[in-house]
């Protein structure tokens, strides 16, 4: 009988990870499936242009594993028995078994972190989510306010994104740190600010949301601020499969995984990207990013590949090359970073940081069109 070999989630970890097993592992005795729920590979990093109302190019995954003996499924994950080894499908019910499961499922925003946020709030993990808030921004553009809640990334790139394509759109950004671009090296840091005032981004700093409405939101020292639509931004979480199959997890609902990305309590599963707890080079847990994925992808195909053929792999190394930031389509940031994500002194800014951050972007889906690695991609 074939050695099953599940992947669960054709996100950057996920649609990597399968193509390079199936090339890794050119055997008769091997087959590699593919579930997602979606036919379609979302670029997660573009999502913040959707909000805004930009159209995206459509990436059929069936074209991305054209050439390739991999098996697609197109179906919703709704559970995983851990004990009979199958993935459980959607409402028919359906099963997939399987004796090795790379858990590639990605992240959620995180919407219960306050009172009011899933009622109220809009958010850019999903497309759904995207386009559900871009319906919004087209009834309010003209003299409407948004409050984008949350300095990281994500909040930052949306911010610019919906200055920059609705200028009658007042668009505030709320974050609980002292400033934002703190992570960046001086003159990056510099130039965000610049840019956020030239887009009429305002800047609450200091600022912790504690409850969202349907008009607006209120903070911890006890002020108010209306808003026609309120954007959570604060950060992810994984979705709760893995706990509940029994899974060792973390509190944010990662799989705990060994530095092979191999689960802690369930040997014959990985996990890669936003839904495992890697390590990275500097020993702190990876971050959710593209730029974690890509490496977590190649690495536990590899490391995979090695198991199956009886030979025992290396570590997988999740290092850092750069942080890009969105500031709307003709601005950006670029920071070089050490592998432990430590600012470099080089920064790319302006009009080359954009381009820059569109190159690696168009690069890595073609990277993943073609099975190979890629570079490692933005960090949105």
């Amino acid at each position: 009988m074939s050695h099953r070999l599940v992947v669960v989630g054709a996100g950057y970890a996920g649609l990597l990870a399968a193509k390079r097993l199936a090339r890794r592992l050119h055997r008769n005795d091997v087959t590699v499936t593919l579930v997602n729920a979606s036919d379609r590979f979302v670029e997660r990093v573009r999502l913040h242009q959707l909000a805004a109302g930009q159209r995206l190019t459509e990436v059929p995954l069936r074209q991305q594993l054209s050439g390739t003996p991999v098996q697609l499924v197109v179906g919703h994950v709704t559970a995983i028995d851990a004990t009979a080894r199958t993935v459980c499908l959607g409402d028919e019910p359906r099963t997939i078994d399987y004796d090795t499961l790379v858990y590639a499922v990605g992240s959620q925003a995180r919407l219960d972190d306050v009172p009011g946020a899933a009622e109220h709030a809009y958010a850019v993990a999903c497309p759904e989510q995207a386009t559900r808030l871009r319906h919004r921004v087209a009834e309010i553009a003209s003299g409407g306010t948004v409050a984008v809640v949350g300095g990281g990334l994500t909040g930052l790139e949306t911010a610019s994104e919906l200055a920059e394509s609705h200028p009658g759109l007042r668009v505030r950004l709320f974050t609980s740190a002292d400033d934002v671009g703190s992570g960046l090296a001086p003159r990056g840091r510099a130039h965000l600010l610049r840019a956020l005032d030239r887009l009429g981004v305002s800047i609450h700093p200091e600022t912790v949301v504690t409850a969202v409405r349907e008009d607006g939101l209120g903070t911890r020292d006890g002020r108010s601020f209306t808003a026609d639509a309120v954007v959570w931004t604060t950060g992810f979480r994984a979705p709760d499969l893995a706990r509940a199959a029994g899974f060792a997890t973390d509190d944010s609902g990662r799989m705990l995984v060994d530095a092979t990305l191999r689960s802690v309590s369930h040997p014959e599963v990985y996990a890669v990207g936003d839904a495992a707890a890697g390590v990275s080079v500097s020993g702190a847990p990876s971050r959710m990013s593209c730029q974690a994925a890509l490496p977590m992808g190649r690495g536990v195909a590899d490391v995979v590949a090695a198991r199956l053929s009886g030979r025992e792999p290396g570590p997988v190394r999740i290092g850092y090359v750069f942080t890009n930031i969105s500031l709307g389509r003709r601005d950006g940031v670029v920071q070089f970073t050490h592998a432990d994500d430590r600012p470099r002194r080089f920064v790319l800014t302006g009009r080359v940081a954009a381009v820059f951050k569109e190159a690696v972007v168009r690069s890595t889906v073609r990277a993943r069109r073609r099975g190979e690695p890629g570079s490692d991609a933005s960090d949105s």
